[in-house]
């Protein structure tokens, strides 16, 4: 009886505690564990039946790893793993690259007001949806009223079908990926940066480093450990891709699948237009086990990084 004691009395000593946990522990158990149940289905032929779900997903047959070897045997597999992780090592290099430059930027302007605007306008378009975003890019690339065709007309150019033409919209979305992200990711490197001690540029200063050495022998050496936990945690999410930028800014037109088809859109559209859902669930689950597999790996790097640099 003493365990079940003192687990009540720690239950009521923290249920504040609990309490506050307690919307959010909800919103995992219902809409990420139990859901995990029904990955069965990418096993099976499932059929959907007139006495709903449950009744349908115990009659349908079972296939084993038909659905993946399906997957596998068409090209899609190859594009949507091709195009997800891709598009995921681009991100995360160049994400490093203009946020910590960006983050170097706004702490060396003197007048730090006009640095808070500047922070501020880079920050705005984080908050503005893929679905805005993707009608500001439409307002742009539209093939008779778009901003750059009417440019192009202007100039004695031939107007170009955006929509039709896959060569322009690999740099289209690491475009639009970095301008929407680069504002918010840029804060962490400034905290960062911010709480540097000041006296080590002051030493620089005197001993004759320019503006440059400073931020390369202090600046970027002082956040090269924030640096690398960020990266390879973003690492453990090179398998995932994000589904608004690849479905909204598109609009899902068929001429571009073959440069923005990734995972979490071809889910979406097998279950949409084809309506497969053992297929679709095959492609999601090949998603989220290869995933586990990255996301594991780099936090085990992580925890050896963190181990290695307490030593020093």
């Amino acid at each position: 009886m003493k365990p079940i004691k003192k687990f009540i009395h720690n239950l009521n000593l923290n249920k504040v505690f609990l309490l506050m946990v307690l919307p959010g522990a909800l919103w995992f158990l219902f809409f990420s564990y139990i859901p995990m149940f029904g990955t069965v289905i990418a096993f099976k032929d499932y059929r959907i039946g007139r006495d709903g779900f449950l009744s349908s997903l115990m009659q349908s047959e079972w296939v084993g790893f038909k659905n993946f070897e399906y997957l596998f045997s068409t090209n899609d597999a190859y594009i949507i793993t091709r195009n997800t992780i891709l598009y995921n090592v681009v991100f995360i290099i160049l994400g490093l690259v203009c946020s910590v430059a960006m983050a170097i930027i706004l702490s060396e302007i003197v007048n730090k007001r006009l640095a808070k605007v500047y922070q501020t306008g880079m920050f705005l378009p984080h908050f503005l949806s893929w679905v805005i975003v993707g009608y500001f890019t439409f307002s742009f690339l539209s093939v008779d009223k778009g901003v750059l065709n009417q440019f192009l007309v202007w100039i004695g150019q031939d107007p170009i079908s955006w929509y039709s033409e896959a060569k322009y919209w690999p740099y289209i979305l690491v475009f639009l990926n970095i301008w929407k992200g680069i504002g918010y990711s840029s804060v962490v490197y400034l905290a960062a940066i911010v709480g540097i001690d000041k006296t080590y540029y002051e030493a620089a200063m005197i001993d004759g480093a320019n503006k440059w050495q400073q931020i390369r022998h202090i600046t970027i050496p002082s956040i090269s450990t924030l640096m690398t936990i960020l990266t390879l945690l973003a690492v453990g999410r090179i398998f995932y891709a994000d589904f608004g930028l690849f479905y909204q800014i598109p609009r899902d037109s068929g001429p571009l699948y073959s440069v923005t088809n990734v995972i979490d859109t071809y889910v979406y559209r097998g279950l949409k237009v084809t309506g497969d859902i053992s297929m679709s669930t095959a492609a999601g689950l090949y998603q989220s086990f290869v995933g586990f597999i990255l996301v594991m790996t780099s936090n085990w790097i992580v925890r050896k990084f963190n181990k290695e640099n307490a030593l020093f």
